[in-house]
């Protein structure tokens, strides 16, 4: 299922799987991406998916859309393109593999989630080097990517009986407690720490 990876400097802030014929991205908050920032207008651009394809195309917006450093009225996404729009870069991946298959299960676990009965503990990762040395992010969605599109990406989610970390993408292989994530997602524990290209973060319970 393609899906667009959102960053700014970066860092993963989300990632969207397109499901539908039509997807709205822009800053107002109906927007199926919403991406609040100035430099983005209220109602930016549309993805069009049309069987295996995918088009992009600019809403006549105020600083425009750049694929591949390109300014676009229209154009067909190909896996790896990358969307401009502001400081944001949106990468575009239709590559059905791995990828795929981790977020298939996520949606799936989203499901189930809804009807646990058993409320899960609440946990966060705290940052423990680099330039975000100190953060602390909250786990508070079903599924919450962290790490650098073409470098490495990986996804916590949250099941019915706890935290899984999984590879989503990336030449480099991030690692728990020294070892590094294979095709399987590997359960969390408290106070497990995770290499993630390079930067050391802590998953903590509360």
């Amino acid at each position: 299922m393609p899906k667009m990876i959102v960053s700014i400097d970066g860092v993963v802030i989300k990632e969207v799987q397109l499901t539908k014929d039509r997807t709205t991205l822009g800053r107002r908050p109906y927007n199926d991406i919403v991406i609040d920032n100035l430099a983005v207008s209220g109602e930016h651009a549309v993805l069009q998916m049309s069987g295996a394809e995918v088009f992009l195309e600019d809403l006549s917006s105020t600083n425009g859309s750049y694929v591949n450093g390109k300014a676009i009225k229209k154009q067909q996404l190909h896996n790896g393109d990358t969307i401009e729009i502001g400081k944001y870069k949106i990468r575009f991946a239709h590559d059905g593999g791995a990828a795929d298959s981790v977020e298939k299960a996520a949606v799936i676990q989203a499901g189930q989630l809804q009807s646990a009965a058993v409320p899960l503990r609440q946990a966060l990762i705290k940052v423990l080097s680099g330039p975000a040395t100190g953060r602390e992010v909250p786990l508070v969605k079903v599924v919450t990517t962290m790490g650098k599109p073409g470098l490495a990406v990986a996804a916590i989610t949250r099941r019915p009986h706890g935290y899984v970390v999984a590879l989503v993408e990336g030449a480099v292989k991030p690692s728990v407690n020294g070892r590094p994530l294979g095709a399987e997602a590997v359960d969390l524990h408290d106070g497990d720490l995770i290499d993630l290209a390079g930067t050391q973060m802590r998953f903590v319970l509360q």
